[in-house]
């Protein structure tokens, strides 16, 4: 059944589901980047205001995404999931790239670990392990620019065409597309044009996470 609450939902589950913040799937779509914000989902008066059909569509087709994957959405959300009006935030472990690289930071499976994490509030709930990396400098543009944070969860599937965080042995942490996995290397589409792809020999990953979410 279609609910206020599940709709609205839902929409935040795809940005999340593309690693976008409800802004930037609204600007992804050509549309005002507020107008997917908690204060626009509701009247002055209280009341529920919905989204257009038209903006539906063009989210739908600026992620790529079927109906059916959004309908999908819908279907797994109830009227307390994330995104809806009894979301409740929580801070997250904060990290700059640059210090990402230098070790001490994370345990063998890329999980946040050891000190000098600073943290960051987030709007939603997320899972158990998650923690941010802030971008810095130009290698992820134009997708992500200097000062986005990017909510990484580590453990979670990763398939083709995720983005991604890797870090390789040598300590060098990037954010990528996955283009290949197998069992003897990883295949790394880079964000920026101006940055190479990245094919680098399994042994030489210290650990892949998908990136589920990002300010922007």
């Amino acid at each position: 059944m279609l609910s206020h609450d599940r709709v609205w939902a839902a929409i935040d589950a795809l940005a999340e589901r593309y690693s976008l913040s409800a802004s930037g799937l609204a600007r992804r779509a050509g549309l005002d980047s507020t107008a997917f914000n908690k204060s626009k989902r509701r009247s002055s008066d209280g009341r529920p205001r919905w989204p257009s059909t038209e903006s539906l569509a063009k989210i739908i087709e600026a992620t790529g995404a079927s109906l059916d994957e959004f309908m999908g959405l819908i279907e797994e959300r109830n009227g307390g999931a994330r995104g809806g009006s009894a979301a409740a935030g929580h801070a997250v472990p904060l990290l700059g790239f640059a210090q990402a690289g230098a070790g001490g930071f994370f345990d063998d499976a890329g999980f946040p670990a050891g000190q000098g994490w600073d943290l960051v509030e987030l709007p939603a709930q997320s899972a158990d392990g998650a923690y941010a990396l802030k971008v810095q400098g130009d290698s992820m543009l134009p997708l992500y620019r200097n000062g986005d944070v990017l909510i990484v969860q580590p453990g979670a599937a990763v398939r083709k065409g995720d983005r991604v965080v890797v870090k390789t042995s040598t300590g060098e942490v990037m954010a990528k597309v996955l283009e290949r996995q197998t069992t003897q290397s990883i295949a790394l589409v880079s964000l920026n044009p101006e940055h190479p792809d990245r094919d680098i020999p399994t042994h030489d990953i210290e650990w892949v996470a998908r990136i589920v979410w990002a300010s922007q």
